[in-house]
């Protein structure tokens, strides 16, 4: 079974650009809609609006608020979401096709972190 989100959720996802290199998605969708698990690899989030998100990974789960303009890093991860807030998600995934170089430490951050700003802790914001 794929856990491409593009192929999952056509709905939502929508591939824009995509090489040997990276894969560019774009995601939208509404107040109260939300995905089954899917697989990102180390990704590049740019948000388009300013919306509120419940992930959850197995029994572990985040609320996420992200603001319309930000840039988030996303490790390697499989999660399901849900638009829990009043406005339409919609974002830009640059997925990476490179391996992670061997020997990095990987993320243990459900959902997006902050790496360039705000607290330095690199939590969700």
């Amino acid at each position: 079974m794929t856990h491409d989100p593009a192929v999952l959720h056509p709905e939502h996802y929508t591939v824009v650009f995509e090489n040997d290199r990276v894969r560019v998605l774009e995601y939208l969708d509404h107040p109260g809609e939300g995905t089954s698990p899917h697989d990102h690899p180390d990704s590049v989030m740019c948000t388009l609006t300013s919306f509120d998100r419940r992930l959850a990974a197995g029994e572990h789960q985040v609320d996420v608020h992200l603001d319309s303009g930000s840039v988030r890093w996303l490790d390697a991860q499989r999660h399901a979401g849900l638009n829990i807030g009043t406005t339409d998600t919609h974002a830009l995934f640059v997925e990476l096709k490179e391996p992670a170089p061997a020997g990095r430490p990987r993320g243990s951050s459900l959902g997006p972190v902050d790496l360039g700003a705000g607290d330095g802790t690199g939590a969700p914001h």
